[in-house]
């Protein structure tokens, strides 16, 4: 098989002017709710891109858990290289591919953390193990094998037993939107691209070309 020659032909849907909200973040609450509704596998997963003092870009996949007029919000580990990426450069972009939908959803801001409050609630509903592995992994730092992390989560569990507080080096990043972009697939690669940016304190919606 030729990769070069995989293609698929995009016919599910169109997105038009007239058709889309003028407030991109009751479109995106349609689009993710429609996405929900079909049943897709992680329709909450993102891409998060982040570039470090290096210049050099990253990206890995995280998981939405809020938004709303105030941004988009996702729990991470804030020593973790995108922490750290953050923390030196705020700037950010988050990508939603719906792939059964033929739809993608981009969005560029810049990010603050959450307020430890939001952080605590949500780390407080997390299950058990979750709340643990929070503290039993120093994500992305090098170890010397899976046995360090089972040995970590079961010194933290005798530690804490049933009520482990957030870890200070845990929370939530919130990305403050300045762009978003829509992205429905369609026929001979002729693709709808809604673009909305912040002018003046309103939302300009335009159409880009694919």
């Amino acid at each position: 098989m030729n990769i070069a020659d995989l293609r698929k032909s995009y016919e599910k849907a169109e997105l038009s002017e007239d058709a889309s909200h003028a407030d991109p973040l009751r479109q995106f609450d349609q689009w993710l709710h429609e996405a929900i509704r079909a049943e897709l596998p992680e329709p909450n997963a993102m891409t998060l891109a982040t570039v470090g003092s290096d210049l050099r870009p990253s990206t890995r996949v995280v998981l939405i858990k809020g938004y709303d007029e105030r941004g988009i919000v996702w729990y991470t580990n804030y020593d973790s290289r995108k922490g750290r990426e953050l923390a030196g450069n705020p700037y950010a972009a988050l990508q939603f591919h719906w792939v059964e939908l033929e739809r993608v959803v981009r969005i560029e801001g810049v990010v603050e953390k959450v307020s430890p409050e939001e952080s605590d609630a949500y780390y407080a509903s997390r299950p058990l193990d979750s709340r643990i592995g929070a503290w039993a992994s120093p994500q992305s730092q090098v170890i010397d094998g899976r046995g360090v992390l089972v040995a970590n989560a079961a010194k933290y569990a005798a530690q804490f037993l049933m009520n482990p507080p957030r870890p200070p080096h845990w929370g939530g990043f919130r990305l403050k939107p300045d762009a978003w972009e829509f992205w429905q697939g369609r026929k001979s690669r002729l693709h709808d691209r809604l673009r909305y940016r912040r002018e003046d304190g309103r939302w300009i919606r335009e159409r880009l070309a694919p």
